[in-house]
Order: C-alpha cells, then sequence, then structure tokens
C-alpha cells in the first residue's frame, strides 16, 4: 500500500513539472520574462514623465507663471512709457500691459532695454516680452510670437518749427536721425524723399528729438504716437512739430513673445476683454491714442 501511494505521488510530481516545462521555460526563464516586461513597464513610465518635463520645460507659459511676473522689455519714451513729473512710472504700454497681465494673474516687471538687443534680450529671458510701441513687420513676425495688432501708427518727419516749411519741400543735404534699428530708422534710409539727406543712428526716439531741439541734426524720423505724447506745447520740446509732408510707412503696433510662445495667445485673450469692458479705450484716451486703436 505504502508502495503504491509513493508510485502515486511520484507520477503526480512529474506531471506538475512537465506542466512548467511544456513551453520549454524553466522557472529561472519565467523569471527573466516577468523582470523584462516590469523593466519595460517601469521604461514607459519613465520615458513619459521625462516628456512630460521636457514639455513643461518648453512651455514659455509654465516659466512665466512659475515665477508670477511678467518681465517687460522697453525704452523711455511718452506717451508709452515714461516718467512723470512727480517720478511716476507711466504710459498708454505701462498702463495697458500691466492690465494684460493682472487678467493672467501676474505682475508686471519693467525692465528698460537696449532697442537694438531686444530680440537677444527676448531670447535670453532676461524679459518676457518686448512692449513698447513695436511695430509689427514680417521679419519680426518670423523671428518672434507677435500678438494681434492693437494700435495704429506711421512714422513722421519732426523739425524745429521755422524750419517745417522748407523741409516739406525738400531734405536735400540735411542731417536726418533717427532710433537705430527702429522703423523710423528704415524709412530715413529706403524711402526716396531721404535719398539726398545724410543718416545719422542714435540710442532712442527721445535722443533724437532731443538732437534736433539742440540743433545737432536738421530732423528726425520718430512714431507718430511719440510725436503726440513728445513735442509741442506743454512738453520738453515745445519747438519742435511734425512737418506737413507726405505720410510715411502705415504700421502696427503689437507685443512680441519668444517664437513659438504658449503665452500669446492666452494675451490675445486678455486684449480682447480689455478692449470687450472698455478697458483699454479708457486707458488710450488717458493718452490721447484713443483713435488709433485698432482691436475688433
Amino acid at each position: 500500500m505504502k508502495k503504491l501511494t509513493a508510485l502515486l505521488l511520484s507520477a503526480l510530481m512529474l506531471t506538475t513539472v512537465a506542466a512548467f516545462t511544456s513551453c520549454g521555460e524553466t522557472a529561472d526563464e519565467t523569471n527573466d520574462v516577468n523582470d523584462q516586461i516590469e523593466t519595460e513597464v517601469e521604461g514607459e513610465t519613465e520615458t513619459e514623465t521625462e516628456a512630460e518635463t521636457e514639455t513643461d520645460a518648453d512651455s514659455d507659459w509654465a516659466y512665466v507663471s512659475d515665477n508670477g511676473k511678467l518681465v517687460v522689455g522697453m525704452t523711455l519714451f511718452a506717451p508709452m512709457n515714461y516718467y512723470d513729473d512727480d517720478n511716476n512710472f507711466i504710459g498708454f504700454e505701462t498702463e495697458f500691459s500691466k492690465a494684460v497681465a493682472e487678467k493672467l494673474g501676474l505682475e508686471a516687471e519693467f525692465v528698460e532695454i537696449d532697442w537694438t538687443t531686444k530680440e537677444i534680450e527676448l531670447a535670453a529671458k532676461s524679459i518676457d516680452v518686448i512692449w513698447n510701441g513695436m511695430t509689427i513687420t514680417p521679419e519680426r513676425a518670423e523671428a518672434m510670437s507677435i500678438t494681434i495688432p492693437y494700435m495704429q501708427n506711421k512714422q513722421v518727419l519732426v523739425a524745429k518749427a521755422e524750419n517745417a516749411e522748407s523741409y516739406a519741400a525738400s531734405v536735400e543735404g540735411l542731417t536726418i536721425v533717427a532710433e537705430a534699428e527702429s522703423a523710423g530708422e528704415s524709412v530715413a534710409t529706403t524711402d526716396d524723399f531721404f535719398a539726398s539727406a545724410d543718416y545719422v543712428a542714435v540710442d532712442t526716439q527721445a535722443k533724437a528729438l532731443m538732437e534736433v531741439s539742440s540743433g545737432t541734426a536738421d530732423a528726425c524720423v520718430v512714431d507718430f504716437v511719440a510725436s503726440i505724447g513728445m513735442i509741442g506745447e506743454g512738453t520738453d520740446y515745445e519747438n519742435l512739430v511734425v512737418v506737413a509732408t507726405e505720410e510715411f510707412s502705415p504700421e502696427q503696433y503689437g507685443a512680441a513673445f519668444r517664437k513659438g510662445s504658449d503665452i500669446t495667445e492666452k494675451v490675445n485673450a486678455a486684449i480682447k476683454e480689455l478692449k470687450a469692458d472698455g478697458t483699454l479705450d479708457t486707458i488710450a484716451a488717458k493718452y490721447k491714442l484713443a483713435e488709433l486703436i485698432c482691436v475688433e
């Protein structure tokens, strides 16, 4: 009886072993397969995590929102960004960009930049946006992510009042200045009206007006909006006027973010909201720019 029982137990053990090895796998091989599956699953998880990290790293919005602020690159010129007589930092672009930042739950911080290196500053993340009466051009639209246009503009010739009539006819032999890398420089160096004049670049539009007022230059080409806020009665340059000649380079303003930035659409939505609720028009009217707003 004992022999019979032993034989039955042996047969059962053989059957069990055969069942586990019938596919040609040993116990060690089975463990190896399980380990491989676990490794692949872990690898997929790690890959997904890395992808999410890369996505966050590529997100301009994540970068700016983590900082809690929008760093605005600008130059000083009225009526866009400037200091009043009490040293308060004011201006259309100042108030406008603050209002947009507030819509996004951010604080606007302003940094004065060299206009000629604005794109370098933007790419290096020294600033988050160029928001300073920047003319939209095909070249800039290719290099940066630009918002919807929010203001119409043009370039105008500015001179001393006593010279305005003669300069309207010709600027032959005159010294013309404009801000380097600006729309004014483009007009002064490419428009036929200035072909017989001598052109000199300066640092800012404010510097261009100062050169004309002091007599070191005969005339300058600046933004029309700059002429509204910086020349004539009640300004530092009461002796300067817009020369009544042809209008140069009709254009539009936009704010520029880094190429491919995911902030731009959020800002576009905020701009439209500020237009719809009347905030944008109110700010523009304060600086005599209401008629130039072009947001629908």
